[in-house]
């Protein structure tokens, strides 16, 4: 059958059921992806079929409705662009969000690499569009008496999956709703959602202005202390030497005296909007809503008589890192954007370095330095200078299966370069000469087309395993270790355990002996009183949920096994 048919176009009930399939295609790929009972598989056929009966029968003119309802193919198409990146799950929070929070720049390499997607639902959805509006001009018109049978039988399609809602299950949260577990409503609850917490997000300086952590020091060195957190981006613990990677990715961190790292720790967010937040301060997933409240930790150092410095080497993206940023008494973006936000230098992260020997030469007095890194962000062969490609080839810059040894080899040479600009860090701190320690964490990991799978990038709606286990370590100075011996021996113990991003504030405070009521020392790495608990995930609607029950597929529990991660 022709599409643009003559026949075709002048028949409203074949046009009718045409429209009705075309908005049902996301449905019914869902019903393959989601972990749902039989029972919640048959809502999501039947209350999207109910809901497009009656939306599509409000008015005799169903090409018109249709062009009223474009909207709702917009969704669609992101809806199967989605499917095309993780093969499964709706649009979520978070990933509104980072269409929010994602310069040009980033944007573009995305798209480098998901065209095959953006074509398809070109082909579905454009010449749809066509037929609704030359169908719209001719005034092809349902049957008052087709519509009333249709708009009842929608009703009572509603009505039975509502009520089939109640013993429907989705296996990964042991609970269904049709706000979160049934497209197209989840996915307009969760475009709401994004809008009301950027709402919240927009008025965090006001609503945080007041905030106090009342910190204070508690012990000090005889020298100058300088305290060092570092972010990382992307960067996976799988592609770590420390982490038993049989490539040599860590040569100088391997060698480095008095660094402790930690060997299972996992982020609590996939997504950098929400993991550098969660590093940064005292929110957790356990309790995420402080963060519209509660200041950073630079605030906090700031409040003990340190002086605060932020460098980064991303692009400022309207999130909540970048509000942190401004508390920082020294705040530099070495990365620049045109008005647009077309990224318009390709910056690597040793270009921060020339500027953190600056502040330490020329600010006297305590200082608490956070360095936030471009590290392993896809496109992997733009961050590292040409000398350090080492593992070759390493040329690959789309994202494809018989591409997949080139993007490993790029990844490990930005792993390898991550490597070198850190023990840089160490060694401008070690000619400082002063009382130093340095914590380092990657905000979230990295889907290197690992397995049959075949996932790439992160901030998926659901986490894997190799988005989840991230490099967590700390290095203390000659002066630390000889003045503060008991932190570095409670670092020592306490490598081995199960740890989580929620203990970066809480270790670099305790680390610079600072007091707060906000101090939680059951969630410090350098104290006596870490306890393990059981590490949650923040979800996409900003739930905790345990990291093993966020949506983890088979593949994923297998590793997290095979590497004695505690569960």
């Amino acid at each position: 059958m022709k599409l643009f048919d003559t026949k075709f176009l002048s028949q409203p009930k074949r046009l009718f059921w045409f429209y009705v399939m075309m908005n049902l295609i996301p449905s019914i790929c869902l019903v393959f992806t989601e972990p749902f009972t039989f029972t919640g598989k048959l809502v999501l056929l039947m209350f999207p079929l109910g809901l497009y009966l009656i939306l599509l029968s409000l008015l005799k003119n169903t090409g018109r409705l249709q062009l009223f309802l474009f909207p709702l193919f917009i969704l669609h198409a992101f809806q199967l662009v989605l499917f095309y990146l993780f093969g499964e799950a709706v649009i979520a929070v978070d990933m509104f969000l980072n269409v929010a929070t994602t310069n040009v720049s980033e944007a573009g390499e995305l798209l480098d690499n998901i065209w095959p997607a953006i074509i398809a639902v070109c082909v579905l959805y454009l010449p749809t569009t066509v037929i609704a509006c030359i169908t719209c001009r001719r005034k092809i018109y349902l049957p008052a008496s087709f519509r009333k049978k249709t708009i009842v039988a929608g009703i009572v399609l509603l009505a039975v999956s509502y009520g089939l809602t109640f013993v429907a299950r989705n296996k990964n949260t042991e609970r269904f709703t049709l706000h979160e577990d049934v497209y197209p409503a989840n996915v307009v609850y969760n475009l709401g959602f994004a809008i009301n917490k950027w709402h919240n997000s927009r008025l965090y300086p006001v609503t945080s202005q007041d905030f106090k952590f009342h910190a204070g020091k508690s012990a000090f060195a005889p020298s100058r202390e300088v305290y060092v957190l570092v972010v990382g981006e992307a960067s996976r613990a799988e592609n770590w030497q420390l982490y038993g990677y049989t490539r040599p990715t860590n040569p100088q961190l391997s060698q480095e005296a008095g660094l402790i790292w930690f060997e299972d720790a996992i982020t609590q967010s996939n997504t950098t909007h929400k993991s550098v937040p969660l590093i940064l301060s005292a929110a957790s997933a356990e309790d995420y809503s402080v963060i519209y409240t509660h200041k950073s930790i630079l605030s906090a150092f700031k409040e003990a008589g340190f002086t605060s410095v932020f460098l980064s080497n991303q692009i400022p993206n309207r999130s909540f890192t970048d509000f942190y940023a401004d508390e920082a008494d020294f705040h530099r973006n070495i990365r620049t954007a045109d008005e647009g936000g077309l990224i318009t230098t390709n910056t690597f992260d040793d270009a921060m370095l020339p500027l953190l020997q600056h502040y330490i030469d020329s600010i006297p007095g305590n200082l608490f330095i956070v360095l936030h890194t471009y590290g392993s962000h896809f496109n992997y062969k733009e961050r590292y200078p040409e000398s350090f490609s080492v593992f070759q080839p390493d040329n690959a810059t789309s994202v494809k299966t018989e591409n997949k040894e080139q993007l490993i080899n790029a990844y490990d040479n930005s792993v390898l370069y991550t490597d070198d600009f850190l023990h840089r860090v160490i060694g401008v701190l070690n000619d400082a000469q002063a009382t130093s320690a340095l914590f380092y964490t990657s905000d979230h990991g990295e889907d290197l087309l690992d397995d049959a799978r075949k996932r790439f990038l992160h901030a998926s709606p659901n986490p894997t395993f190799y988005q989840l286990k991230i490099p967590v370590f700390m290095w203390f100075s000659d002066n630390y270790r000889t003045i503060f011996p008991d932190k570095v021996q409670y670092a020592l113990n306490n490598r081995t355990k199960p740890v989580a991003t929620n203990a970066a504030f809480h270790t670099m405070l305790d680390a610079a002996f600072i007091q707060s009521p906000y101090l939680q020392t059951d969630l410090s790495l350098v104290s006596p009183d870490f306890k393990v608990a059981r590490r949650m995930y923040l979800n996409d609607h900003d739930k905790p949920v345990f990291f093993y029950k966020a949506g983890l597929k088979k593949e994923d529990k297998e590793m997290i096994d095979k590497r004695g991660m505690n569960h």
